[in-house]
């Protein structure tokens, strides 16, 4: 089963484009880890036209707040629909489950001991002050953070969180996740 995990990074913020609508935003970069290279990417948005083939030969994309955020802005700029793609949004999976969101810090740091190397609001900071390996290496940090914790939940059905001086554990059922679909986009659009 070929996934791709994902992250996007944009150019600005909602207080620049009036409201909370990620379809507004403009893409800065987008980072994948692509289960069959086994390897992590990035693509600017004039280089998508590259991501493109990729995802439509993917089984499954996998993301953090990604249904209501990454998902909608990065159709944005497919000339398809990207949700015909199976689909895991470990955030929506953890508040369906648990009752409530969490930040990725708080699950990296409980389930993984490690740290996000910054947050998105500096990505945009990063961004508009040309320091764009900056915000790379950022996004491509969050999926593989992302990644670690997709394939620790599918490990032991669970993710860790600190809360205060306690670590609390989230229980998730994993049991769909990786269950083959018939929603994989299997073409190539011309470019």
């Amino acid at each position: 089963m070929r996934k791709v995990v994902f992250d996007i990074e944009t150019q600005n913020f909602f207080h620049d484009v009036g409201k909370a609508d990620p379809r507004l935003l403009d893409i800065a970069i987008v980072a994948i880890y692509d289960s069959e290279t086994d390897s992590y990417s990035s693509y600017l948005s004039e280089e998508l036209g590259k991501l493109w083939p990729i995802l439509e030969r993917t089984d499954m994309i996998i993301g953090f707040t990604s249904e209501h955020f990454d998902m909608p802005l990065l159709n944005k700029y497919y000339p398809g629909d990207l949700t015909k793609i199976k689909h895991v949004d470990i955030l929506k999976e953890i508040k369906a489950q648990y009752g409530r969101r969490m930040k990725l810090d708080q699950l990296a740091e409980g389930t993984l001991g490690k740290k996000k190397s910054g947050w998105g609001g500096e990505a945009v900071k990063w961004w508009r002050k040309g320091e764009i390996e900056k915000v790379r290496q950022y996004c491509i940090d969050d999926v593989r953070l992302t990644k670690e914790l997709y394939e620790h939940a599918l490990q032991h059905g669970k993710l860790i969180f600190k809360e205060g001086s306690q670590m609390k554990e989230i229980i998730l059922d994993t049991s769909t996740w990786e269950k083959p679909g018939e929603n994989k986009l299997t073409f190539s659009l011309p470019f």
